[in-house]
């Protein structure tokens, strides 16, 4: 059994000293995270790419460590509020001949702000932006080109 491949931006804002977030870091993560996504979607082994997506806090990395490994599969985790936010990752995934479905875990602002709470303080998201995300978020349709979207919902989740 082959195990699960997670794509998270977030884990190229890791340092020695924890996570550290700055509009640079930040950039540069995305950056990393697009590159190992296109390499991870050129083997020629992957069959789908799973965009998780839904506010920080509300349960996409506790979603995936749940699912089984499957062969063939990529995960990608991240926020991704908005369709803009969500249609580089689709044209990648288009470039590589992958189908993309996206998971939405969708979450009441006050789980996942809750859920914020708990986090070590390295691993936090300040409170506004989880409020901004709450406020553009746009669910994921089929119109941007998901071969299929499912919705979660976090109070189902552990955490």
């Amino acid at each position: 059994m082959s195990a699960v491949v997670v794509i998270d931006p977030d884990a190229f804002l890791d340092t020695e000293d924890g996570r550290i977030w700055t509009p640079e870091r930040n950039a540069e993560a995305w950056r990393l995270a697009l590159a190992a996504l296109r390499a991870a979607l050129a083997a020629d082994s992957v069959e789908r790419l799973v965009v998780v997506c839904g506010l920080q806090g509300a349960g996409k990395s506790t979603w995936i460590a749940r699912q089984q490994p499957q062969a063939g599969r990529v995960y990608l985790d991240a926020a991704l509020p908005g369709r803009r936010h969500r249609a580089p990752i689709l044209a990648v995934a288009r470039a590589c001949g992958v189908a993309a479905e996206a998971v939405w875990i969708r979450a009441p602002l006050s789980v996942a702000l809750e859920r914020n709470r708990r986090r070590a303080p390295d691993r936090q998201v300040p409170e506004s932006s989880i409020r901004s995300v709450d406020r553009l978020f746009e669910p994921p349709s089929d119109a941007e080109g998901f071969a299929a979207v499912r919705i979660v919902d976090a109070t189902s989740l552990p955490g």
